[in-house]
């Protein structure tokens, strides 16, 4: 196997696997608040975090930016947290344009931490070139992250048929839309898991 093709596919397990679960849920607080209709505006916020990660995981590689491993990890899930809040905040996203103009910033924000999560793992797998393996790595993690992201849609749209049926036999309530429903529920989720993860990595 070439040495892109290798580290192409590490970077692709290493977003797939259950020890990427901090990024992989960051990704279903980025997902959760659209519908396959708003497919335009997640893409621009899943691109502006792609662009996020992929810059800070070239600074940190090259040494161009040091990172600290234990805050950056510590970091992580107040992203997390910081998504799910800002989730539950903004109520109607279609008259908030405001929050369609600033949630693909916050996601490039966000995406320069995990970018600098992903470079610790990446730098100890190689000591002299580094253009190819992080191209593949790089490349590789985009790949699994549509991979998460497919499988996220298609999670969330399930979820939306079981609430759907559970308002029209009156077991949740049905004054709120499903897709409230949706983001209020598992942004709250969400927001304790990542909770309790930064308190379990607070580095003092």
């Amino acid at each position: 196997m070439s040495e892109f093709l290798s580290f192409f596919q590490l970077g692709f397990d290493h977003i797939v696997t259950s020890g990427a679960m901090d990024h992989i849920l960051f990704l279903v607080a980025l997902a959760v608040i659209y519908r396959v209709t708003d497919w335009r505006d997640a893409l621009w916020v899943i691109s502006a975090f792609t662009v996020g990660h992929s810059v800070t995981l070239a600074l940190a590689v090259t040494n161009t930016v040091p990172t600290n491993a234990g805050l950056v990890e510590f970091l992580i899930p107040l992203t997390i947290l910081a998504a799910a809040i800002e989730n539950l905040i903004v109520r109607e996203r279609s008259a908030a344009s405001g929050a369609r103009r600033y949630r693909p910033l916050l996601a490039g924000v966000f995406g320069l931490v995990h970018g600098a999560g992903f470079a610790g793992y990446l730098k100890s797998l190689f000591v002299e070139r580094i253009a190819v393996p992080l191209l593949g790595f790089n490349i590789g993690i985009e790949a699994g992250q549509l991979l998460v992201l497919a499988i996220i849609g298609a999670a969330l749209f399930a979820i939306d048929a079981v609430l759907l049926g559970a308002q029209r036999h009156r077991r949740v309530p049905g004054n709120m839309p499903v897709l409230r429903l949706r983001v209020v529920s598992l942004s709250v989720v969400i927001g304790l898991v990542a909770a309790v993860w930064a308190v379990e990595r607070r580095p003092w």
